[in-house]
């Protein structure tokens, strides 16, 4: 994983690229770069696949294409193998130097091969035109914004607000061109839309639960391919329980790390688990009265979110990455994206199959600005590279061929994966409902006081260059009886909350924040008070 950074034109200015570099240092370890008339491209790299060797930008053989890669492809192994079978000589053990090997042998239809998290720009040296491409679900971002003379591409919004101009997202599954002084022309080469049209729906439970288990364990499989220590952000839910069952059956050295109150049910639920696995467990033990105005606004800025809820949650997600890092750890896995995918919220069931299947498409399309990129932004704000083993292609893919009546069963939520792993995990996992992490602490509530502040702390670091913060599209979706066109409109219509909504949600927060120091300083007296029956 790295940061990339890139200046291409005529008016590419050295000290502005040093400052876009430098803002992305966090994302990395080294910072390398590659500087000529006209092009102007570095990345700070997150030493992961072949540490000592794997530097960028790498150019090809011939000189005539240099590659800035954020991300990794799981597949480079069996890529490799095919391009030696293609005569294709190596000089690494990296992915970076397959993916480029990829773009040279196949030219655009590499990336319909390519099995990762990833964005990456290949810059024609001689002509100045750059190749952006991006994953298809958007795990990795990657953004540019152009000034007279020049087009600039980074990792991160906060390398590209300096220059004052809009900035844009290469949306998830698009790639295309962008000419020197002409315009980015992108298009999809996978459509989210269409993903699995076509093929038959998996109805028999068995079956479907054989083709869960398979796709799943092997996405995990990809990604717990490293020889460094592995990290698994540890809920005690189901999905992040699940990745960390199979990495301790298949790293050899593994860590959970989990955040909440200390006696919440998230922390027990966790410290069981990891207990019964026998896998170290780091707790980071935050109260409601830790979150401070300090955090929000570095969580903030760290994470470029755009919905209020999302900001929420990036104020718990920060402090895990955080001590990650200080454990050493720069691989982790993730249980995101399992409830998008296999009916982990209550809208899907109280639609429609149509109805409920856009909302469901509407949702992947959209992780990419929400729950991703919030899990990019504190993961690599800390030097952290999470990879995230629901949302690899196949599994989405296949999720897509799954009835509803699969996903919520027998009042159960996310049955079908229940069922694929009821022999692997313990009957308390199996069973636990669905308890959102920052939720059941009472931290979300005590983040929800400063909620007001949100949107001039955003546009304080530029952010709006991008898209200013928005209503939660979910409290619009619910408001709208879980209409998506009226909700997208309604949106449109009114994109912020109300003084009047915003005033009533600090009340709500105050009182909620309020009540436990209630509860210490009228307690002990109305007990005193009370009559001996």
């Amino acid at each position: 994983m790295c940061g990339i950074a890139l200046s291409i034109g005529p008016e590419a200015d050295p000290a502005t690229f040093r400052r876009m570099l430098a803002v992305l240092a966090p994302r990395g370890e080294v910072t390398e770069t590659r500087r000529e008339v006209g092009l102007l491209a570095g990345t700070r790299r997150l030493r992961i696949v072949d540490r000592d060797r794997a530097v960028q930008p790498w150019a090809s053989a011939d000189g005539r294409f240099l590659l800035c890669h954020n991300g990794e492809i799981f597949n480079h192994h069996e890529l490799r193998a095919e391009l030696t079978r293609l005569g294709h000589p190596f000089r690494s053990e990296s992915d970076t130097e397959v993916l480029l090997a990829a773009f040279l042998a196949w030219g655009e239809d590499a990336v319909r091969r390519l099995r990762g998290e990833y964005a990456f720009v290949v810059v024609e040296r001689t002509t100045g035109r750059a190749y952006l491409a991006r994953d298809p679900i958007g795990v990795k971002p990657l953004y540019w914004s152009r000034v007279p003379g020049c087009l600039h591409l980074a990792s991160e919004v906060k390398a590209l607000v300096g220059h004052g101009a809009p900035v844009r997202e290469v949306p998830p599954g698009h790639h295309g061109w962008a000419e020197p002084g002409g315009d980015v022309q992108l298009r999809p080469y996978v459509d989210l839309l269409t993903l699995g049209e076509g093929l038959p729906m998996v109805d028999d439970p068995d079956e479907a639960a054989l083709l869960v288990r398979a796709a799943l364990t092997d996405s995990i499989r990809m990604r717990v391919d490293t020889d460094l220590p592995l990290g698994v952000v540890l809920s005690g839910g189901l999905d992040s329980s699940l990745a960390l069952v199979h990495a301790h059956q298949m790293h050899p050295d593994c860590v959970a790390v989990t955040v909440g109150v200390p006696e919440s049910p998230d922390v027990a639920y966790a410290r069981r688990l990891a207990a019964d696995l026998g896998v170290p467990h780091e707790v980071v033990e935050l109260r409601p009265r830790d979150v401070r105005l300090a955090d929000v606004r570095e969580a903030i800025r760290i994470s470029e979110l755009t919905e209020y809820g999302d900001i929420i949650n990036a104020v718990v997600s920060v402090p895990i990455f955080r001590r990650l890092r200080e454990l050493g750890v720069r691989v982790v896995l993730t249980g995101d994206g399992s409830d998008e995918l296999f009916g982990g919220y209550p809208m899907y069931h109280q639609v429609g199959p149509e109805r409920a299947r856009r909302l469901f498409l509407h949702r992947i399309r959209n992780l990419c600005r929400t729950e991703l990129q919030r899990v990019d932004r504190a993961s690599m704000g800390h030097g952290v590279e999470a990879r995230v083993p629901f949302l690899d292609l196949s599994v989405v893919e296949l999720a897509m061929r799954l009835p509803l009546e699969l996903k919520l069963r027998e009042g159960r939520e996310k049955w079908i994966v229940r069922r694929a792993f009821a022999d692997v995990l313990p009957d308390y996992v199996l069973r636990r409902p669905k308890n959102p992490m920052s939720y059941s602490s009472g931290l979300h509530e005590r983040a929800r006081l400063y909620k007001p502040l949100f949107a001039r702390l955003h546009r304080s670091f530029g952010y709006h260059l991008l898209e200013p913060v928005r209503r939660d599209f979910d409290s619009v979706l619910s408001r709208c009886g879980n209409d998506l066109d009226r909700a997208i409109a309604d949106g449109l219509a009114r994109p912020d909350y109300t003084m009047l909504e915003h005033a009533r949600d600090l009340v709500g927060a105050a009182r909620w924040n309020a009540a436990p120091v209630v509860r210490r300083l009228v307690g002990p007296r109305a007990i005193r008070r009370t009559p001996v029956g």
